[in-house]
């Protein structure tokens, strides 16, 4: 009886272990990529060449490589084995996602560089945006209070804010937006699992839209920093446990599983 209650506790402490172990291994991989200058399509060592290069387990090897290849860098190739995969621009996406850490500090940096970048293409789009693309981005803001769970809330509200950078016609912007998404999505969604009110989201970028309409820029750029800062009141300190804890209901409000949207 007292080795089967010794057992739980001795497995704990091995996965522990073992995930320490992994997540330096998984850096031990990517450095070997780095330094040995592999590209799309070169093979990595052999499980066991890797164990011995590293000093670590087959298993241990295994999940590393594992690990690597949910942020799509490496492709296993049956009687090969891991070969780097042609999805670069998806693996750094997925890779920065998750090595950003999430804090009320990151959530701010990440907000401030909005702030900067969005405020700023106003002009642009205030010279250079017709009837028809303002028309667009209302369609795009319709669509945020249909929206069925915080997720597809999130996307949504992402979408609005990518057009806005598309109307800029800069590409650069385009790919810094496609680039960062994945921790923006992720800062949305939290933001959203706190404050679930589509509403005022809905009518914030109305507020914005409508601005662009009216050639105001002193108004879009007032519009769009309040948006922008609006979300910094709710971020909790334990920004890491509130991106999956679930919405807390206001005190005059019924538990939900759907989105208020008012």
């Amino acid at each position: 009886m007292e080795q089967a209650s010794r057992e739980p506790m001795e497995a704990s402490e091995e996965a522990g272990i073992s995930s320490s172990a992994v997540d330096q291994t998984v850096r031990q991989i990517l450095d070997l990529i780095r330094n040995r200058a592999l590209s799309v399509g070169d093979v990595l060592p052999t499980e066991r060449e890797l164990g011995e290069l590293f000093g670590a387990s087959r298993n241990t090897i295994r999940e590393a490589l594992r690990t690597i290849r949910t942020y799509g860098l490496i492709d296993p190739k049956p009687r090969v084995g891991a070969v780097l995969a042609d999805r670069q621009s998806v693996a750094i996406q997925n890779f920065f996602a998750a090595q950003m850490d999430i804090s009320k500090t990151s959530f701010h940096d990440i907000q401030g560089f909005r702030r900067i970048i969005e405020v700023s293409v106003g002009d642009h789009i205030i010279l250079n945006a017709g009837i028809a693309e303002l028309d667009a981005l209302d369609e795009i803001n319709s669509l945020i209070e249909a929206a069925r769970d915080v997720q597809e809330a999130a996307q949504r509200d992402f979408d609005f804010h990518m057009a806005l950078m598309k109307l800029a016609g800069n590409r650069m912007l385009v790919q810094t937006y496609q680039f960062l998404s994945p921790v923006i999505l992720h800062i949305m969604t939290v933001g959203k699992s706190i404050r679930p009110v589509l509403s005022e989201t809905r009518r914030a970028h109305g507020e914005i839209i409508a601005a662009l309409r009216a050639r105001d820029r002193i108004a879009y750029s007032y519009l769009m920093s309040r948006h922008l800062d609006f979300g910094l009141r709710f971020v909790p300190d334990d920004l890491e446990n509130a991106r999956t804890a679930p919405a807390t209901p206001s005190p005059d409000k019924t538990p939900s599983k759907e989105l208020p949207h008012a």
